[in-house]
């Protein structure tokens, strides 16, 4: 028998914008209904709820002012509200508003999963990161360069990371990032759903970390920096440009070395051939 497809709902946007972004309020009309549903499999969500509640914001108004530049959008799940800045795309992790929005609807969907319990800053925007798409070159160069620049964190140290200025925020996406992505290849996707449904329930993050993943978030971290540092720290360096031209170099000699090496067994081969022909058919019977 063949198990019956879970039809999953989609979810609807309200949108609302001033008249200078009607251009980018269109775009995302479009969008109508959000189509979501790997990270809707990975939250086990069936019912999205109601629709969430998207505002465009124009970069010169007085809003916009008092908010951080590198801040292109930001959630409210309790709310249901969305509040995005079109002017600031693209701004990492985000590459286009379309990005933008699957990330902050995420949000709201998190939140929706654990009923509004707390659920610390780096699981919440790393697991939204995974609604945006693949991993790509750009979180792999940051997670390099935050490898190579700075010491492991504690999971508290990368949560505070958020509230910090604009090269702390890009390094705090691209380690929580990586590390959600670390924990759903090593616990598998399940254990996503089943985390969230358990601090639903009243349990403590840290607690309900625990009792699904087996671990604590702090120790999950740890082992997480120990197994990609070697490769990232290493990673900057075989890409620079001193080691290519140390490399180029090195084929370059070696090329030249061959290339003697041939020559003189052509010229060996040569003066062997002229040694027989100088002494002649008489001299070699003799």
């Amino acid at each position: 028998l063949v198990a019956p497809l879970v039809a999953r709902s989609e979810l609807a946007l309200e949108i609302e914008s001033p008249p200078d972004l009607a251009a980018e309020a269109m775009r995302l009309e479009a969008l109508q209904p959000v189509a979501m549903p790997a990270f809707q499999e990975l939250l086990d969500l069936q019912d999205v709820g109601g629709p969430i509640r998207i505002v465009l914001v124009a970069e010169g108004s007085e809003f916009a002012k008092r908010v951080p530049t590198w801040i292109a959008g930001f959630a409210q799940g309790e709310e249901s509200l969305v509040v995005l800045f079109p002017g600031r795309i693209p701004a990492y992790p985000y590459s286009s508003l379309t990005e933008l929005v699957r990330h902050e609807v995420a949000h709201v969907l998190i939140d929706r999963k654990s009923k509004g319990a707390a659920v610390p800053r780096w699981f919440h925007e790393g697991l939204a990161m995974t609604a945006e798409g693949s991993w790509r070159m750009a979180d792999r160069s940051r997670l390099a360069m935050a490898m190579l620049r700075s010491r492991e964190p504690a999971v508290d140290e990368l949560s505070a990371l958020f509230g910090g200025d604009e090269q702390r925020v890009a390094w705090a996406y691209a380690v929580s990032g990586a590390f959600v992505r670390d924990l759903l290849r090593r616990q598998g996707p399940d254990s996503v759903a089943a985390l969230l449904s358990t601090a639903s329930r009243g349990a403590d993050f840290d607690e309900a970390f625990q009792s699904v993943m087996g671990t604590t978030p702090a120790a999950a971290l740890s082992a997480f920096w120990h197994r990609s540092a070697l490769w990232y720290r290493w990673l900057p360096f075989l890409s620079s440009t001193t080691v290519l031209w140390i490399a180029v170099t090195l084929l370059a000699l070696l090329a030249i070395k061959r290339r003697r090496d041939r020559d003189r067994k052509i010229l060996e081969a040569w003066e062997a051939e002229e040694a027989q022909v100088e002494l002649g058919p008489e001299d070699l019977v003799n």
